[in-house]
């Protein structure tokens, strides 16, 4: 089966996120995802990207992030799952046990509006949503919680936003979304759809050849010839 395609575009908002082999876990403790931390300190500091909101968890992570030079999510993110992987494998003695990741990392572009808003919220949230917190800025591994700590822990790892948080952020975070808004970014986190206003969406997916994302799955139904 063919790859689908992916926009990698400068200048562009995305989501990006990978998860464990068979939702196998990735973080087994602290020093797990303070190492990743860093590991993404590592990356920020060799490859023109722009992160603006993450969250890690226990068997997954989310990034938002926009890339400055055309290619540069796929550079960044393949470093980063290559040498996490690596790392490991080299921590936990698992080489040749098989893979850490799933398969390669999902992403799609976001228009830069609410709707970049409305991923921020659902990636940092995303710990109270799984149970793991009953606050969203309490989860220490992700963008809330680094954004409100003081002074800022290193390695320095988040941009100024694109544009400007909403009045009462940590409170709207903290906030459910609603069915309609959780359906939309799995969507396209899962299909690499484009998120966005419907005029947007359609120029969007044209622009960087991503219609195939935007039609339903599954083979066509054959048309049976009337009698």
């Amino acid at each position: 089966m063919p790859r689908a395609p992916r926009a990698d575009e400068a200048g562009g908002l995305y989501h990006a996120l990978n998860r464990g082999n068979l939702r196998a876990t990735i973080f087994h403790k602290d020093a797990d995802y303070l190492a990743f931390e860093n590991l993404l300190g590592e990356a920020l500091e060799m490859y023109r990207i722009e992160l603006f909101s993450y969250q890690l968890m226990p068997n997954h992570y989310h990034l938002v992030l926009r890339p400055l030079v055309d290619g540069e999510m796929s550079r960044f993110m393949a470093w980063v799952g290559g040498t996490h992987t690596m790392r490991y494998h080299a921590h936990y003695q698992t080489g040749g046990l098989g893979h850490v990741y799933q398969q390669r990392y999902k992403s799609f572009p976001i228009q830069d509006d609410d709707h970049f808003l409305l991923v921020c919220r659902y990636v940092e949230r995303n710990a109270l949503r799984a149970g793991l917190t009953t606050r969203a800025e309490h989860w220490r591994w992700g963008s809330l919680w680094r954004w409100l700590a003081k002074p800022t822990p290193d390695p320095k790892l988040l941009s100024p936003w694109p544009i400007a948080r909403l009045p009462r952020w940590v409170d709207r975070v903290n906030e459910a979304l609603t069915q309609k808004e959780r359906d939309a970014v799995r969507k396209c986190a899962q299909r690499g759809a484009p998120l966005g206003d419907e005029g947007w969406v359609e120029a969007t997916a044209r622009r960087l050849n991503l219609e195939s994302t935007m039609r339903p799955r599954g083979r066509p139904r054959l048309r049976r010839p009337s009698s």
